[in-house]
């Protein structure tokens, strides 16, 4: 059986010292050009493979980044991941990912995975108002995803909440719909405060009023949907179109609506937001705000690579766009064109 072809078979082939070998293989700049080819060619001729474990030792680096959030099985969270996990191992990188559903959970982590230098950087994928982020020493590069630092200079990525929420009623105003109803999220989430404030941005650009009786709460699950849309209609306020801060929310709702005798989108429309895999085949199929959340992923890892490999680089806040996607479940409300 052949042999792995080693560091020296590279030097010997080139004619330089191992030691020239491994600046070209680091990357170092202070190579000659010409040297650089006779060593690129050895390795393409030789078809040699770095020792990823043995450079990443000397390097004083693990070529790993750990992504915490708050579960693994919500499906934003996995596309996020995903996105993460792809951009990461462009790089050459692999991405750890567990999860940690409380501040407790979260410092148990960072301890095992940074404390004891297992990983190089850290993303946080946290929607929560709080600050578990200052479990992570502040010497481990830390890339928040949907939470923004409120006492640290950290790069973050954000969906632009408050304005895809006010895309959302907008388009609703705009099929002439003025009593807007709205589920809401968990309100211990910064998404969901900025869903709120959009709602009511797009309501008072239009001169509608903000009624307290139209809004209610969810805990994004489709059931929590289903028991606000109840209680929306056993309020006794009258509305013509929901505005349900996910899609799952936005199901739930409608089968609510459905049991007791409301057409969608005829009677109500409905509003949901995520755009998630199954919207464009519910009865009927949703109107919803589309969000790129593979490609959030993506951003975040590049910011997270980026403050591995250019200490100096400066903190960077993005906020992601989400696009009206529209559907069959809204359409103009009954006696309007």
């Amino acid at each position: 059986m052949r042999s792995r072809p080693t560091i020296r078979d590279v030097a010997a082939r080139a004619g330089v010292s191992r030691q020239t070998v491994s600046r070209v293989i680091n990357g170092d700049q202070r190579v000659a050009d010409s040297t650089r080819v006779l060593v690129e060619r050895a390795i393409a001729a030789l078809q040699y493979r770095p020792n990823v474990i043995a450079r990443s030792m000397a390097q004083g680096r693990t070529r790993t980044l750990a992504c915490l959030s708050p579960n693994l099985t919500d499906f934003t969270f996995a596309q996020i991941i995903e996105g993460a996990e792809a951009e990461a191992r462009q790089h050459g990188y692999f991405l750890l990912s567990s999860s940690a559903p409380d501040s407790v959970t979260f410092a148990a982590l960072v301890e095992q995975l940074v404390m004891h230098r297992r990983v190089d950087g850290v993303l946080v994928i946290n929607p929560y108002i709080d600050d578990r982020y200052r479990h992570i020493v502040s010497e481990t590069p830390v890339v928040l995803i949907g939470s923004r630092s409120r006492d640290r200079a950290l790069s973050s990525i954000c969906l632009d909440d408050h304005n895809a929420a006010r895309a959302a009623v907008g388009h609703l105003i705009g099929l002439g719909h003025r009593r807007i109803a709205m589920i809401h999220g968990p309100l211990a989430e910064d998404c969901s405060q900025d869903r709120n404030a959009g709602y009511a941005a797009a309501l008072q650009a239009a001169g509608l009023p903000v009624d307290p009786g139209l809004i209610v709460g969810g805990d994004w699950s489709a059931t929590s949907g289903d028991l606000a849309a109840r209680q929306l209609l056993a309020g006794g306020a009258s509305f013509t179109a929901l505005f349900a801060q996910n899609d799952r929310m936005a199901v739930g709702a409608i089968r609510a609506l459905r049991e007791a005798g409301r057409r969608v989108p005829e009677d109500i429309s409905v509003m949901g937001f995520d755009d998630i895999p199954l919207a464009s085949y519910f009865d009927p199929p949703l109107t919803t705000m589309r969000q790129d959340m593979p490609g959030i992923g993506q951003r975040a890892a590049q910011l997270l690579i980026r403050a591995l490999e250019a200490s100096e680089a400066a903190p960077e806040h993005v906020s992601a766009p989400a696009e009206l996607v529209v559907r069959q479940s809204t359409a103009s409300p009954v006696g309007r064109p």
